[in-house]
């Protein structure tokens, strides 16, 4: 009998404890929805990730959003321009706090961004403009400007002028118009007239091989090609290759790939812009947090104030530009290697 008893009080005991085990549980349960439910959301959908960066720019932005307390959800459009809308008409169900769009077509998002604000959700774009939309934030580097600094180094490379090649990226892309302003007004007086240009349909690389080509059968004798992108570099340095023009015809672009830092001090490019992509998706996520929380991010007292504006063809929006550096084989090592933006063996990769 006392045995039994004893095992019948341990039986109560136990029962006890488990008890107090699951209210806890739930209690902690409870705790961890509320805080999920209560947490700032933000939304991200990208074009692709076709070009090398964004996939840099995504795991910076994500960390540090995180880092402040939100939660991301990245969507991915692959180019697909309908699909893209659709995710941010999921965003738009889903009540997000704020959507961050890198546009495939900054005409075409504009309609179901403007249907975003109506539903009270802060709109970012994120490197490039989405037009006529009254976004609450455009965050990019200076575009023109990295026009200019391609206009630039293609004059000082070639003094004596010559016939040029463009191969721009997509006609869709907003920033594409602003680099080639850039571009244009750093070529004036420099001799340096383009006599062959393109645009590469969604960024797709292997179209600026084709354009080099049907460029050359024109115009053999170029001195130089500017490229859109350094994706768009590597197919035009390509195509040159196949005419053992390599080398001998100045190639320049933008982003600081690492093939495109490879390829420059190897000496089949010239130069190509850096544009420091964690600073910019670090600054967004911030930018994007205080927009969530309903902070004035134009006023005196924000913590990374925005002071400047740019039209998106109707409005007057704040804009946030971070400016870029050229980058050629002189400086390659305290702009590129010193920041850690790539490994000096992996840049040096290819020459002794």
């Amino acid at each position: 009998m006392k045995r039994k008893k004893r095992y019948m009080l341990l039986l109560v005991l136990a029962g006890g404890l488990l008890l107090g085990g699951c209210s806890g549980g739930k209690d902690i349960q409870s705790k961890a929805k509320e805080t999920e439910e209560n947490s700032l959301e933000i939304g991200m959908s990208f074009d692709s990730f076709v070009i090398e960066r964004w996939m840099r720019d995504r795991d910076v932005f994500v960390s540090t959003a995180q880092s402040l307390g939100a939660a991301v959800n990245v969507q991915n459009a692959n180019g697909n321009v309908e699909e893209q809308i659709s995710q941010i008409e999921y965003f738009i169900q889903k009540k997000m706090d704020v959507i961050v769009i890198i546009a495939i077509d900054g005409e075409r998002l504009q309609e179901v961004a403007v249907r975003a604000k109506e539903a009270g959700i802060k709109i970012i774009c994120y490197d490039r403009l989405i037009m006529n939309a009254d976004a609450d934030l455009y965050i990019s580097f200076d575009n023109e400007k990295v026009g200019t600094l391609m206009g630039e180094a293609l004059s000082a490379a070639l003094p004596e002028g010559g016939d040029i090649f463009a191969i721009y990226g997509s006609q869709s892309d907003h920033n594409v118009t602003q680099v080639n302003e850039g571009l244009t007004k750093a070529l004036e007086g420099s001799g340096l007239n383009i006599v062959y240009s393109a645009y590469c349909e969604n960024w797709l690389a292997e179209l600026a091989f084709d354009a080099v080509n049907e460029g050359l059968s024109g115009h053999r004798d170029i001195v130089g090609v500017m490229c859109g992108n350094d994706d768009l570099a590597s197919q035009a340095i390509k195509a040159l290759s196949e005419q053992r023009l390599a080398g001998k015809v100045a190639v320049v672009a933008q982003d600081a790939d690492l093939s495109a830092c490879q390829h420059i001090v190897e000496g089949t490019q010239t130069m190509t812009v850096y544009k420091p992509v964690e600073e910019l998706a670090k600054k967004a996520a911030r930018l994007a947090v205080e927009l969530g929380q309903g902070q004035d991010i134009t006023g005196e007292g924000a913590q990374l104030r925005v002071k400047n504006t740019i039209n998106d063809g109707e409005n007057d929006i704040p804009y946030f530009s971070i400016e870029p550096v050229a980058v050629t084989a002189d400086n390659m090592d305290s702009v590129i290697i010193d920041s850690g933006f790539h490994l000096k063996e992996d840049v040096y990769l290819n020459v002794k």
